[in-house]
């Protein structure tokens, strides 16, 4: 059995009534209150969430640039100073390493933000392409990371900081003074479609931070959030889930990730990648909401008006902003156009179904 691991501010999310879950090697707050309320209080307020599970890797020298290069399916050479962007890390059989954010501190000095099931494999598939030109350092345990999202993010933490945060775009983040601690990255990026910041706190000063945006939101009846709303708002945006809808066995280009696969370069399993391309994709991952009632669920399949089966679902739940059910799965090409009518088996029964293009729900809901 692999230890679980605990997060710096385990006491703090026990004391707010946190009921503690492990996920990903740590244990990690599931919920506070419920995961429906806690899921409307970011679509229409403020919540804040410790992902601190959640990997950094520090990239430092000369041939940085070159690593991310080879590792990474994105184009990180159009990154500068401040800016992030959404890339993966292709398998040499073609699948999925991990998906990831690379982020631009300087010329040749980056971070890499992985996910906290990963760390170890991430690690070691980037050492593996690194020819000793590079420094890595793993900043995981040094670091405490709370996403603080929601329409009123950004009135909580204007409150603790000088730096005008409305000025800071959209996947793109900097580094300053925040509640009174130096060197806190705070990066627009985030898992909701809600708005927000991420924010990469020192360890030894998170609990001050924690509680510093606790009394910020007060007046917008800021909410701790866990991971069970996390879940549901990503879904509601379309966006993927390591383990579940991309793994190191999917193809990242079935998965929806060719608009992060930059074929101007030369990545691991490029050549591949191009040729499975050009052969035509034969499944595709999707968007679905139920029209009958239910909720779908990882592994339910995905059948036609025959009840032949076409796929099988990745992630799926009730949505709390639609009041239906949604999901993510697999389907044949021929059944991958929105507005296809397909079928999903829940407990035996065939629940009429169709595919929607994503998000299911727009930005900022």
């Amino acid at each position: 059995m692999t230890e679980v691991r605990e997060v710096p501010l385990k006491h703090v999310h026990e004391a707010l009534g946190a009921k503690m879950i492990p996920f990903a090697g740590f244990n990690m707050p599931v919920r506070y209150s419920s995961d429906l309320e806690e899921h409307m209080t970011v679509r229409e307020g403020v919540g804040i969430f410790d992902v601190s599970h959640m990997g950094e890797f520090y990239l430092k020298g000369e041939g940085a640039l070159d690593l991310i290069q080879r590792v990474s399916a994105n184009d990180a050479s159009v990154l500068y100073n401040g800016k992030a962007q959404y890339s993966y890390l292709p398998n040499e059989s073609g699948g999925v390493v991990d998906d990831l954010l690379v982020y631009r501190i300087d010329e040749d000095e980056y971070m890499l933000v992985v996910n906290a099931s990963n760390i170890e494999k991430d690690w070691n598939h980037i050492q593996k392409y690194n020819t000793g030109k590079v420094e890595m350092v793993d900043w995981s345990d040094d670091l405490c990371l709370f996403a603080v999202q929601g329409p009123k993010a950004n009135a909580t933490l204007q409150k603790l900081t000088h730096i005008p945060l409305d000025n800071v775009e959209y996947y793109t983040f900097t580094k300053g003074t925040f509640a009174d601690v130096p060197n806190v990255i705070l990066s627009a990026t985030g898992y909701t479609g809600a708005g927000g910041f991420e924010l990469y706190v020192p360890k030894e000063t998170a609990e001050e931070v924690w509680n510093k945006i606790m009394e910020a939101g007060a007046e917008f009846e800021i909410k701790p959030i866990g991971l069970g709303a996390r879940d549901t708002l990503r879904l509601e945006m379309g966006y993927c889930l390591y383990g579940n809808d991309i793994t190191d066995q999917t193809s990242p280009l079935e998965a929806g990730l060719g608009w992060v696969t930059k074929f101007s370069k030369e990545f691991t399993n490029s050549e591949d990648l191009k040729a499975e391309k050009a052969a035509g994709l034969q499944n595709r991952l999707v968007g679905i909401e139920l029209i009958d009632r239910g909720i779908p669920r990882s592994h339910y399949v995905i059948c036609d008006a025959e009840g032949e089966k076409i796929g099988e679902i990745t992630s799926g739940s009730m949505s709390p902003s639609l009041k239906k059910g949604i999901a993510l799965g697999y389907v044949k090409k021929e059944f991958a156009k929105a507005g296809t009518e397909i079928y999903v088996e829940v407990r035996n029964k065939k629940l009429k179904a169709e595919v929607v293009k994503t998000p299911f729900v727009k930005a900022g809901v």
